[in-house]
């Protein structure tokens, strides 16, 4: 087998799992906002600041209500590893998903007692305990490894993969009612079993090897901080972002501390306690965060009005409103997609040897700066607010977002005009009229339909078309802001088509495809699941 087929593989297999990832993740902005509300108007030095001890002060009625909404966060945030099991069972299950979740939710219970366990009657627990951050409590367990998303993934995955061999078995007669489905939840049983036993004798070593490479990453100071930066953002356009932010994000490769007497790992984790704790949050934990802050409010709008700027005179009127749409996203809920891949499209030097190093450099200045922001999702304003402005500038100095904020749109504003007209880049407006007009249209495509006597005008049709059809899609996923689709041959993929339905850009390696649609893939999603449903 070649590498180029190799690698394709490899690339569809991290998409499949990294799009199971968007299941639990997309609760997070939900329990952030508890969190975020909670935290911040029942913390003391907020109450203090604004003279509001009569309203908020510890005792009255919406101290309380606050303070449930407070604690309504640990429940996803001290569970993800068991959302993150389910979710890859539900997501990788060829069939009969419900069962698969079942199985992976069974598997992820034995594996926590087998491990519990194990420790008691083999292990060492004084030696583990003085390992950082691998002992916790939860589920119930009592001195447990706390194996985080990295647990979850890894029970997950081999639960769905027994589930997709194994649930059309067959038994004899006798014992043919543990045949079937029913026979998931049983192989998860045992899965968790042997999986149990497996992590409790190697997971304290990879646990010290996760924690040395965060302390790597630490040492390596405005270096380390750049690295991550900068390859979080290049692999945006892959969708293999979620695997690589993910580490630093729940497990000790973003740092461990103890908050209240209990040891928390993970940027995210971190940063999240401290604000429920009420105390200052860290800008070692926050730098994870922080820097897209800049970029979501400042910098891509500042791009987007550049691409304004340089498109044809007589094009500014048709790309005004995508331009204009696309920025105000990013400046709400920092979702980039339309505008990033528009980036891409254009020129891939652009996005990944000007833009991926500007956005690297933004997680160096927040880290010199000390701001201490994070977020759930994206950096957008609304984040910035609930974290940021709300628990106050001594916990977060959300002040010093200001400046930066003011110089990235100074900064991409200039650099990506000058980029396009010094390289005359196609960016929207620029198009040459030649190139516009062979473009498919929906009233192209509706012509031809007809003429070859098939009548549909619908955008989930055309969608299913430009992927070939419904018989070259093996499988189909709606992400936070693409489709994420496999196909038997990637060569039928009709990417103008797909243009023609909205798509910002479509990306093709291998048997995976995406198609990016920005925030509006939420209603287009559910609208091609119902016509491939239809069509059988």
């Amino acid at each position: 087998m070649s590498k180029n087929k190799e690698g394709s593989k490899a690339f569809a297999a991290l998409q499949n799992v990294g799009k199971t990832f968007m299941l639990p993740i997309a609760l997070l902005p939900v329990a952030g906002l508890f969190l975020g509300i909670g935290a911040s108007f029942t913390g003391a030095s907020f109450i203090k600041m604004y003279h509001l001890e009569a309203i908020l002060g510890p005792g009255t009625f919406l101290n309380r209500l606050l303070t449930i909404f407070n604690d309504c966060d640990s429940v996803i945030f001290n569970n993800l590893g068991l959302l993150f099991a389910v979710s890859v069972a539900l997501g990788l299950a060829k069939s009969e998903k419900g069962v698969a979740a079942l199985s992976a939710l069974v598997g992820y219970f034995m594996m926590y007692a087998t491990m519990t366990s194990a420790i008691v009657n083999f292990g060492e627990l004084e030696r583990l305990k003085k390992i950082g951050g691998l002992l916790t409590n939860m589920l119930g367990f009592t001195n447990t490894m706390n194996t985080g998303v990295f647990g979850g993934i890894f029970i997950g995955l081999i639960c769905v993969w027994l589930h997709n061999k194994y649930y059309k078995i067959k038994f004899p007669d006798a014992i043919s009612f543990f045949g079937g489905t029913h026979f998931s939840p049983i192989a998860g049983a045992l899965a968790g079993i042997v999986g149990g036993f497996i992590m409790a004798f190697l997971w304290p070593y990879i646990a010290m090897g996760i924690a040395g490479l965060g302390t790597l990453i630490g040492k390596s100071g405005y270096f380390g901080t750049f690295f991550y930066a900068y390859v979080y953002r290049a692999l945006i356009p892959f969708g293999l972002h979620h695997v690589f932010y993910l580490p630093f994000w729940q497990t000790a490769v973003g740092g461990t501390v103890t908050i209240a007497g209990k040891s928390i790992v993970g940027a995210q984790n971190i940063v999240f306690a401290q604000m429920a704790a009420g105390q200052k949050i860290s800008w070692e934990a926050a730098r994870y965060f922080a820097f897209e802050f800049p970029v979501m409010i400042g910098g891509f709008p500042a791009a987007a009005l550049a691409m304004y700027h340089c498109a044809k005179k007589n094009k500014r009127k048709d790309v005004k409103g995508l331009l204009l749409s696309s920025s105000l996203t990013s400046i709400l809920t920092g979702i980039t997609e339309p505008l990033e891949f528009t980036i891409l499209f254009a020129s891939p030097f652009l996005f990944w040897g000007i833009h991926c190093v500007l956005f690297a450099f933004s997680a160096v200045f927040v880290s010199l700066l000390k701001i201490g922001v994070g977020f759930t999702f994206s950096g957008g304003l609304l984040d910035m607010i609930l974290y940021g402005v709300l628990p106050g500038q001594a916990r977060t100095n959300w002040l010093g977002l200001i400046p930066l904020i003011l110089f990235y749109f100074a900064l991409y504003y200039f650099v990506f005009k000058f980029a396009i007209l010094k390289f005359n880049l196609k960016t929207p407006g620029r198009e040459d009229d030649e190139e516009e007009a062979v473009l498919h249209t929906k009233q192209d495509y509706v012509d031809e339909k007809n003429a070859n006597g098939e009548s549909t005008d619908s955008i989930p049709a055309m969608i299913v078309d430009g992927l070939g059809g419904k018989d070259n899609i093996s499988t189909f996923e709606a992400c936070a802001t693409r489709l994420r689709v496999g196909v038997n041959n990637s060569d039928i993929v009709k990417k103008n088509l797909l243009k023609s339905t909205g798509a910002v850009g479509t990306v093709v390696h291998g048997k995976g495809v995406q198609v990016i649609y920005g925030t509006k893939v939420s209603t287009i999603g559910p609208e091609v699941e119902d016509y491939l449903g239809i069509e059988g």
